[in-house]
């Protein structure tokens, strides 16, 4: 048995044994703090100070010196870089099926196919595109990081909850207040837990004689997030949405892909992370549920192989998730927490958007003006960094969904 394969069978072990809900994962995680009180000292890294050591006083000097080095640290250390190909890519958009009677008559559905092709092989990855049909303009949409394929029916109207899709999107509420709502699946261009890379998009991006990302190329969650920039590609081509107004939202894993995938792609107006824990909004250096040697462990290729080094070792990176939040400045960022969600430490999300404010304040924004978190059940929402904690473990509830629209409607102005 390879080495790939040996690590990938005892993954799939903890995997197994290792159950989604908080109470149980915590019985079984018995070296992970759970207790405030045992958070260790830590410093974080300075947001406004260069590598060199120059303090950063001016947005020019954020935008031009301190941004690009913390955006080079995270994609060769964090996440991982996408490589240049040596074949260009080409890519296509075919729209294969299109209802305009989605919903009753209240929306217009498209399934948009994506094609990238080069020397190397091919790939293809369906985008939904819902708009709402009494729309006088082109409309905001929300861009979702989605779980789910787009080959079930998840998606199709509920039949017995009027507004809602299958999987509990209440897309009436999104159509009514003058959004659109794009899906973006994963799995097409990378699985869920990759460890072979040999299938999907990766293959066409490898040099002669390469068949595994480098230690700093792109894992999963790199991957998901390329996948979000070529689906604002073709929404800047589509006529019913307004590109320049898309909120990219993602919950768990699709919430670290969201941060990634807007810090990196500033055509995104506004970033919602959902409950995204460690390697999204939460700050490494605490080591509070989740950490780094939990992640590369269940999921070795969520992020660069160069992130493995800083197992048990988190004081040592050079960056931390606060400074992700920040490279999204001026733009508006939500985090969402739960409070039984302690594997995503929510206090931990919080600290990580109070101490973004910091480069939000240097560019004239409103940030999070207090190191107390907020009361649970409590949203920020007239601000450029918003957060709310509620009630309840790790999911998407009305109540969040209802959050994130307030913030969007804040900021976006759809109607």
């Amino acid at each position: 048995m390879s080495i790939k394969r040996l690590f990938l069978a005892c993954c799939l072990v903890q995997l197994a044994v290792a159950p989604a809900g908080s109470d149980e994962r915590k019985n079984h995680d018995k070296d992970v703090v759970y207790d405030e009180a045992k958070v260790p000292p830590y410093d974080l890294p300075p947001l406004l100070v260069s590598s060199e050591g120059k303090p950063i006083t001016t947005p020019e000097e954020w935008f031009n010196v301190r941004r690009p080095q913390i955006m080079s640290l995270f994609g060769n250390l964090i996440y991982g870089v996408v490589p240049q190909p040596e074949s260009p890519i080409k890519t296509t958009f075919e729209v294969v099926k299109t209802d305009r009677n989605f919903m009753g008559g209240k929306a217009t559905r498209k399934d948009v196919r994506i094609r990238f092709e080069n020397a190397k092989g091919s790939a293809e990855m369906t985008i939904l595109v819902f708009t709402p049909n009494d729309a006088k303009g082109p409309a905001p949409a929300f861009l979702l990081h989605s779980f789910a394929g787009t080959k079930d029916d998840g998606h199709d109207a509920h039949p017995d909850r009027p507004g809602f899709l299958r999987n509990g999107i209440p897309l009436g509420e999104f159509l009514q207040r003058g959004f659109g709502f794009v899906v973006v699946p994963q799995g097409a261009l990378v699985a869920h837990n990759e460890v072979e890379f040999l299938k999907g998009i990766h293959p066409l991006f490898y040099r002669t004689g390469q068949s595994f990302p480098k230690a700093n190329e792109w894992g999963c969650i790199a991957a998901v997030s390329w996948s979000a920039s070529r689906a604002m590609d073709y929404l800047e081509t589509d006529r019913d949405i307004d590109a320049n107004r898309i909120a990219a939202i993602g919950h768990s894993k699709m919430g670290k892909a969201t941060l990634w995938t807007v810090a990196q792609d500033q055509r995104f107006a506004l970033a919602i992370s959902a409950q995204s824990g460690c390697a999204g909004a939460a700050l490494w250096k605490r080591n509070f549920g989740e950490n780094m040697e939990k992640m590369v462990t269940r999921f070795p290729y969520w992020l660069c192989r160069n992130a493995w080094k800083f197992v048990r070792n988190e004081d040592d990176l050079p960056v931390d998730q606060h400074m992700l939040l920040a490279c999204i400045a001026p733009r508006p960022v939500y985090v969402h927490s739960g409070v039984e969600d302690t594997w995503a430490d929510p206090r931990g999300e919080y600290l990580s958007a109070y101490h973004a404010s910091e480069v939000y304040r240097l560019l004239g924004k409103k940030g999070l003006t207090s190191e107390a978190s907020p009361p649970v059940g409590e949203a920020i929402v007239q601000s450029d960094v918003g957060y709310h904690n509620r009630p309840g473990g790790h999911s998407i509830e009305m109540f969040d969904w209802l959050k994130f629209l307030a913030f969007a409607e804040h900021h976006l102005n759809p109607k």
